[in-house]
């Protein structure tokens, strides 16, 4: 089952923040630099811990953390917005 999960991450070193985020965004439907979107399912969720475990160190940090219930403010839209239709939950 898909959840809407937030991903964040503050990686130190610009190399592996490069490779953080094309791994990040290849997950997510829209977001910004460090904070995406993205709907995951048991995976597809492992899938991402394991391709983000080989490239971050200690000092760097990525939290994922589980949307139940979003409060949308201006230009903010649902992910049954932003996948043209199709509705993920």
């Amino acid at each position: 089952m898909m959840h809407k999960h937030l991903i964040l991450y503050d990686i130190f070193h610009p190399k592996r923040l490069q490779k953080v985020r094309k791994i990040v965004s290849s997950y997510a439907l829209e977001g910004q630099k460090s904070a995406l979107e993205a709907p995951l399912d048991k995976s597809s969720m492992r899938s991402l811990i394991s391709e983000l475990s080989e490239i971050i160190k200690t000092e760097d940090k990525v939290n994922i953390i589980r949307v139940s219930k979003p409060i949308l403010l201006g230009k903010a839209r649902s992910f049954e917005q932003l996948n043209n239709g199709v509705i993920i939950v």
